[in-house]
């Protein structure tokens, strides 16, 4: 058996990535997260890897000392992010790759037993405890107004989540996604891009991630020509959405991108 869980591949928010046996990785959640949430994520993962995506396989759950855990095809590489901070001089390449992986998921329809976004994003704007009540009417109203879509949309897309595996690059992390409306899910990666952006000391980091979204965005519409006022319509009903996630170096930021839903 080819496990060793002293050492952590990778460490997130909710789980650890430890190796399992040859060619699979368990992702191993922390006490706090409910196993339904893993069985969520089991589903999802398996109906996204059936659309023959760049995505690991994914496996079983299993047991390890109490902890419930999720077993993903193994596929080596380093995350996008990480590879920007060492070679920055890939930055249009990478910049280019994210777009078209993007746009490649949002080229087809899709049914599967997925939440719908519309149904996620109200929600969230209804539990968004920083949201002032006039934002969170205003939100819900342009919310209404939206179509909703039928598309694969990810949900938390972004460098971080793109694996430089070999012989191409993957994507990982599916439990945000939902069916809905592309333009939605752009606009989610441009709040994630900016907001990270905006609250970041290091001019040189500021500078990195806007040039890498800003040649993202050229690029992903190039490919899906048209809809940019319709993207520029959902930036800030995702803004404030996001005020939802608790992040609170993230709000005054945030609330000035929604607050554009009263200008």
């Amino acid at each position: 058996m080819d496990r060793d869980l002293d050492r952590p591949l990778a460490l997130g928010r909710t789980a650890e990535i430890y190796a399992w046996e040859p060619g699979w990785v368990v992702k191993l959640y922390f006490d706090w997260f409910e196993p339904e949430a893993v069985d969520y994520e089991r589903r999802i993962a398996s109906a996204i890897s059936a659309t023959g995506l760049p995505v690991p396989a994914v496996g079983e759950t299993v047991s390890v000392a109490g902890r419930v855990g999720l077993l993903y095809e193994r596929r080596d590489g380093t995350a996008m992010w990480s590879d920007l901070d060492q070679h920055p001089a890939r930055l249009v390449s990478h910049a280019r790759t994210l777009a078209e992986l993007h746009a490649e998921m949002h080229a087809r329809p899709m049914e599967a037993d997925i939440p719908p976004l519309h149904r996620k994003l109200e929600h969230k704007l209804k539990s968004a405890k920083p949201l002032p009540e006039t934002l969170r009417t205003a939100a819900l109203k342009a919310l209404e107004t939206l179509p909703e879509g039928d598309r694969l949309c990810h949900g938390d897309f972004h460098p971080g989540n793109i694996l430089l595996s070999q012989p191409d690059p993957v994507i990982i992390d599916w439990i945000d996604s939902s069916i809905g409306n592309p333009l939605a899910d752009v606009a989610r990666t441009t709040i994630l891009a900016l907001g990270a952006a905006n609250t970041n000391p290091s001019k040189a980091a500021w500078l990195g991630i806007s040039a890498t979204h800003a040649l993202y965005l050229r690029r992903y519409f190039q490919l899906r020509p048209g809809g940019r006022d319709e993207y520029r319509r959902w930036l800030p009903i995702v803004a404030a959405a996001r005020l939802s996630e608790g992040i609170t170096e993230l709000e005054p930021w945030l609330l000035a991108q929604a607050g554009k839903l009263l200008s």
